[in-house]
């Protein structure tokens, strides 16, 4: 089958066949407007801006983002009647739209305020009044102005199609139509505020971000979420010393466009609880003090090689490696990332590694999750999912319940399920093309990971092409902290068995340091939370947002994160902090500058050096006479509140009040 061509403004090009004509002029390097279309979402054709002359066909404009490409047409985008139509489109949009630009946040980042410019008339022949419309409550994270809305119906199509919550729709018609979510309560999903970047008016703006800034005064630093293990490409904009906002970046791999409403709006708490002092305790108390006395009260303890090391949830690799480095010079190789006790084989990073990719479960056709909650772990796998189902996969979980997105079906919440399935589950899985298991953080800690290897291996879930096991993980370091050898092979309770003199902890605030009793607890982080009230001797680090770091997300993907502000008070970057107490304790560690540092870790794990998916391997084989048994339990407790950050945020609090207990909080009267 040959592609159409067609010639776009007097040159021929080639386009795909299924293009649509918007596509092939976007090809062709012809810039359309438009308001409805998404690349991402159905089209809905009904903002009648992206118009252009088509021939053969009636001699009138047409909109060209639900036109099929046929070989043949000639397609104008700059004749007269193009310009005049398109003028004519503007003016009807903004009849009803109120001049509000000096007040909107969207001001200097519209679609409607750009267009209105690029393909505008100068002025308006209407001198009716204005319709209005009341605003609607979509809950803690989106402000709504409803007068400003075109109808494009953006959200409506986000919401049903890529989150999978029927929340938005329309009522009425013509020109009493309004866009309104049901009940006009909150939009309750993980993903909720996306809707923001799609809406190109202002009708659905940051309701935390409303009136702080104007987006030419942002500096804009193109970082990596660290929300969850996903991973998400975000650019971080920040005003002096203050991240003010956290959008989205596009890629396709990763996140395509959307993140979650945490990795979006957990930066509030990037100013609050901050630890920006030395802190010691004297009399069980917590006292400020300085560097030089805490360094010399961490040497006083005369560890020698009994030091061991907690990386948290949120730490880049960089300073994990720094920390190993330290710890092996003291002799030491006590370290350990997985602070919630759990403890799998990491012999081989491919048992423990999504190896399906993101972007590849979307072509699984039968999917088995184990102890997994999706939507709360890592809510843009979720999307993925769906995608899949959408394609005909289904979809078998063992867990205890949750709201999914998509049709799937429950077996029970034990464990043991897996030694003996279902007859049709097994079936499924045997006769599918593609078929893939996922296993969650609740599979791991049940102790499901070979029992799950072992059915892959009968299933064949890897086979030419297709890599069909996978596990989730809940924390943005994991996959980094286990190729650097974070990890013991029975897991935190091997570190607890040593019982330590110091317990260095690198941000790491879900661990029970009862465990530890006899150790003095030096906690080097950012936020005054579980470590820092549990610790000894406290250290200011840096947030993700502070510093240089590299990061590996759930699918072993290798990406480098850049510093956009400064840390607060005497806070230091992580690094420098264990560089000077290796100066203290009076051992080599074989770095002095940040890119010596960096170095250090490609030459000890070459695959940190290579931005992109790091090769782990084949498949373990599976060891037969491990048992997985009891209920499994999901960690994530609430979605919002998973990390120091996200609980120092008043934003997240809210969320989790709200959207997590349901409770009702009184609005102020504006």
């Amino acid at each position: 089958m040959d592609m159409p061509k067609v010639t776009i403004d007097g040159t021929e090009i080639e386009v795909p066949d299924g293009a649509t004509v918007l596509q092939a002029c976007e090809l062709a390097g012809k810039e359309i407007p438009r308001f409805c279309y998404h690349e991402r979402l159905s089209i809905a054709g009904n903002c009648r801006m992206c118009l252009v002359e088509v021939k053969p066909g009636p001699p009138k404009p047409q909109a060209s983002c639900a036109l099929p490409a046929a070989n043949g047409q000639e397609i104008r985008t700059d004749s007269a009647m193009v310009k005049a139509a398109r003028e004519g489109v503007m003016e009807f949009l903004l009849i009803n739209h109120p001049l509000d630009c000096p007040i909107c946040d969207q001001g200097g980042e519209c679609d409607l305020q750009d267009q209105a410019m690029a393909y505008g008339r100068g002025g308006s022949r209407y001198h009716e009044n204005k319709r209005a419309v009341t605003d609607k409550y979509m809950g803690p994270l989106i402000k709504t102005i409803m007068n400003r809305c075109i109808h494009c119906t953006r959200c409506v199509r986000f919401s049903e199609e890529v989150a999978g919550v029927d929340e938005i729709g329309a009522l009425y018609r013509g020109e009493d139509m309004q866009i309104t979510t049901y009940l006009e309560r909150a939009a309750r999903h993980e993903l909720s505020a996306n809707v923001i970047d799609l809406c190109p008016v202002g009708a659905l703006t940051s309701r935390p971000y409303a009136y702080e800034a104007r987006p030419w005064e942002l500096r804009k630093t193109l970082s990596i979420d660290v929300s969850d293990a996903i991973g998400s490409n975000i650019r971080v904009d920040s005003r002096g010393r203050e991240v003010l906002r956290v959008l989205p970046r596009i890629n396709d791999d990763v996140n395509e466009e959307w993140i979650s409403d945490k990795a979006r709006y957990q930066v509030d708490g990037l100013t609050r609880r901050r630890l920006d002092r030395v802190w010691m305790r004297r009399d069980g108390q917590l006292q400020p003090a300085g560097w030089d006395e805490a360094f010399a009260a961490i040497a006083a303890a005369d560890a020698g090689s009994s030091i061991a090391a907690v990386a948290g949830d949120l730490v880049d690799c960089e300073t994990m490696l720094a920390a190993k480095r330290l710890l092996a010079a003291l002799g030491s190789t006590l370290l350990e990332s997985r602070q919630t006790g759990l403890a799998y084989p990491v012999g081989n990073l491919a048992a423990v590694n999504f190896n399906s990719t993101l972007a590849g479960i979307e072509e699984a056709d039968a999917v088995l999750i184990v102890g997994s909650h999706v939507r709360w772990e890592a809510p843009l796998l979720n999307v993925r999912l769906r995608k899949a189902v959408q394609r005909g996969a289904r979809v078998f979980l063992i867990g205890p319940q949750w709201e999914t997105t998509y049709p799937a079906e429950f077996l029970g919440e034990e464990a043991g399920l897996l030694h003996a399935l279902p007859g049709h589950v097994a079936q499924a899985m045997q006769d599918a093309a593609r078929p893939a298991i996922i296993v969650g953080p609740g599979g791991l800690a049940a102790g499901a990971l070979h029992p799950a290897l072992a059915l892959g291996e009968a299933w064949t879930v890897t086979r030419e092409g297709w890599s069909g096991f996978n596990v989730v993980h809940a924390a943005a370091a994991r996959m980094g902290a286990l190729m650097l050898g974070f990890a013991q092979p029975g897991g935190i309770a091997d570190l607890a068995n040593a019982s330590p003199k110091v317990l260095i902890s690198l941000g790491a605030d879900e661990m029970d340091y009862g465990r530890f009793g006899g150790a003095l607890k030096v906690y080097i982080g950012h936020h005054g939370d579980k470590g820092a009230a549990a610790a000894d001797i406290v250290l200011p680090g840096s947030a993700y947002t502070e510093k240089d770091g590299t990061y590996v997300n759930l699918e072993g993907r290798v990406q480098v994160a850049d510093r956009a502000v400064f840390a607060p008070g005497d806070a230091r970057e992580d690094w420098t902090i264990l560089r000077a107490l290796a100066d203290a304790l009076g051992v080599e560690v074989g770095f002095d500058s940040f890119d010596a540092l960096r170095a250090a870790m490609i030459a000890e794990v070459p695959a940190l050096g290579t931005e992109g998916l790091a090769d782990y391997g084949p498949l373990p084989p599976a060891d037969g006479s491990v048992r997985a048994e009891g209920r499994i339990a999901y960690p994530v407790r609430d979605f919002y509140l998973t990390n120091p950050i996200a609980r120092a945020s008043v934003v997240m609090q809210r969320c989790s009040a709200e959207l997590v207990h349901g409770e009702d909080l009184a609005e102020a009267a504006e």
